[in-house]
């Protein structure tokens, strides 16, 4: 069973910057595609961004596009998201999700998660 491990989340300003980190217990991570997910109190889980297994397509939500980017390094087992210019309705709980052999934006079809961390943005 592959275990996710989020970490990296904290308290910022709106402005900052933060980058959260997903490492995988497994070595089948390095083909897994993988995603950022967060919810918000109140709020329906969204995605933020995915990965493909190889780490040559990349995409994101519109609300994040030009201030978040996602990568891996599958030599270490991990995918990261890079958060710039953060916002107060960035405000979340992020999430990393695997899957493999499914390119999708569905929660659902992501059979490994991780925990969460938590990711504050306020001034």
């Amino acid at each position: 069973q592959m275990r996710l491990v989020e970490s990296g989340g904290g308290t910022v300003q709106p402005g900052a910057s933060l980058r959260l980190s997903c490492t995988a217990s497994e070595r089948s991570f390095t083909t897994a595609h993988v995603a950022w997910f967060r919810q918000a109190p109140g709020t329906e889980r969204e995605i933020v961004a995915r990965i493909t297994a190889s780490g040559g397509t990349a995409e994101y939500a519109d609300s994040v596009k030009g201030r978040f980017t996602i990568s891996r390094d599958n030599a270490k087992n991990i995918v990261s998201l890079e958060m710039n210019s953060l916002k107060p309705e960035d405000t979340a709980i992020y999430y990393c999700a695997a899957a493999l052999g499914h390119w999708t934006i569905l929660w659902r079809n992501y059979p490994y998660r991780g925990q969460g961390t938590q990711v504050t943005v306020s001034s």
